[in-house]
């Protein structure tokens, strides 16, 4: 007969060599995750030197090799430092609202200090204003109906005045964007750029407030350093994707709180619901590829085991595509249009056999090895989680982990749609947003170290590369 005290020192050594393991998987799935890289970047050399067809000059990532510093990179490294030492013992002890404050605020930060590494001008101020982007766009919509209703005409390489690649690469709702920046005395590429970093920052407030709702705050508050320090950052500032990635992001974490009802008052529930219906409907008008965030949505009324806000969602959401159709615009027919440009230009040239897996291994880096040593844990969670949502008994941790599969999920359906080669370092940062979260997964006793992994990558990448779009 086992004695008690025998029983447990077997539970203690059986739960030491499952921690043990566990972390053992990480590494490995880190490991893989570099060698995804390596790969990527061995083989893309090989066939770009060949015959240039991915048309990237470091694939997989649309950059140059350019070492350099800047005026950014004492603050990146300060920041990065601050973060990895304080940020795990910050995030457990400030008061929730002061939290989400704090991370907007250091999120802005690094994504800031990052973009300055290569100077204001071509840091942030240039960046929306090159040749393919929607600032060369501005004097065309004095006429703002006028320049709806043409729109689909611009879209195809050949006729007179098509629009510059990224104008003709999404809806309207992009550009005017910008127009309507202009048109209040915020013109220019320098409040374009800022515009986008400061709401591009307050995804990770909307993050925060989703994985709370939908899982719990302890988990919420494990997420927020590794929300701040992502790589992603690099392409965040200054991108017209971070503006894309916080209206999605806000969209989620709105319907998240309407689904769970964390609001004091029932009404503020139906306007939680309403707004995250038009942020949606704003959303598809950013960005064709970003209908795939309702994928996330419905992964949010999934995990609150709810459909109540759902007439709502759906109200709010045609508020956006019925304006836009009745002053003019054709969604349908200009994404048509949209896929015969794609083919035209570089896309109809670019080996999807290379991109269809080249393209995760630039999400790689954009996400950092935490999240892929995160993704691990949660797709091994992933089945039994699944179980429990059935029988409405899931933990925290495995609500987190459905969140993170499904963001996954979204992403590897635009990655096989063809659509989406090269770039997505950049394009699929609403996607990589929502990854981020799942290395609150990893053990506390290995944050900082999972922590330092992710600064590394974003200083690496912005030091050693010149990045553009």
């Amino acid at each position: 007969m086992k004695t008690e005290e025998h029983v447990k020192r077997e539970q203690r050594t059986a739960g030491r060599n499952h921690r043990v393991k566990g972390r053992r998987l990480d590494l490995i799935a880190a490991a893989a995750g570099v060698l995804l890289v390596t790969a990527a970047v061995l083989i893309g050399r090989a066939i770009q030197n060949a015959d240039g067809s991915l048309f990237v000059h470091w694939p997989p990532l649309l950059a140059s090799w350019y070492p350099h510093t800047g005026p950014g990179t004492p603050a990146a490294v300060v920041v990065a430092a601050a973060v990895v030492a304080y940020g795990p013992v910050v995030a457990d002890r400030l008061p929730w609202r002061g939290l989400l404050a704090t991370a907007w605020a250091a999120s802005l930060g690094w994504i800031f200090s990052l973009a300055m590494i290569d100077g204001w001008e071509r840091g942030i101020a240039e960046r929306l204003t090159t040749k393919h982007e929607y600032l060369r766009v501005i004097g065309r919509f004095d006429d703002i109906g006028a320049a709806l209703r043409g729109f689909d005409t611009h879209i195809l390489i050949g006729p007179p005045g098509n629009w510059p690649a990224h104008v003709a690469g999404h809806p309207p709702g992009a550009t005017l964007t910008f127009v309507l920046l202009d048109r209040i005395g915020l013109g220019g590429g320098g409040w374009a750029g800022v515009w986008c970093i400061v709401f591009g920052g307050s995804a990770v407030v909307a993050a925060l407030i989703a994985v709370r709702a939908l899982a719990d705050e302890h988990l919420a508050r494990r997420a927020a350093p590794f929300l701040v320090l992502a790589p992603m950052a690099v392409w965040t500032g200054a991108s017209a994707d971070a503006w894309f990635a916080a209206v999605a992001a806000w969209s989620v974490a709105l319907l998240a709180l309407a689904a769970t009802r964390r609001t004091t008052r029932p009404g503020r529930a139906v306007a939680a619901a309403l707004a995250s219906g038009l942020l949606y409907g704003l959303t598809c008008y950013l960005s064709y590829g970003l209908t795939l965030i309702a994928l996330l949505l419905l992964a949010v009324l999934l995990l609150a085991r709810t459909a109540r806000p759902l007439p709502l969602l759906l109200l709010g959401a045609l508020v956006v595509p019925v304006a836009f159709t009745l002053a003019g615009f054709n969604w349908w027919e200009a994404y048509r249009l949209l896929v015969q440009r794609y083919y035209q230009g570089a896309g109809g040239i670019r080996p999807y056999a290379y991109w269809v897996w080249g393209n995760l291994a630039a999400t790689t880096i954009a996400a950092g090895l935490a999240t892929v040593a995160g993704l691990r844990r949660a797709a091994a969670g992933a089945p039994s989680a699944v179980r429990a949502v059935r029988t409405g008994a899931t933990s925290a941790p495995q609500r987190l982990s459905l969140l993170a599969v499904a963001a996954l999920l979204a992403l590897l359906v635009a990655d096989l749609s063809g659509m989406s080669k090269a770039e997505t370092e950049r394009i699929w940062q609403p996607f990589v947003l929502w990854l981020l979260p799942a290395a609150a997964l990893l053990p506390p006793s290995a944050r900082r170290g999972w922590l330092t992994a992710q600064a590394v990558v974003a200083l690496l990448v912005n030091h050693l590369l010149w990045t553009g779009w």
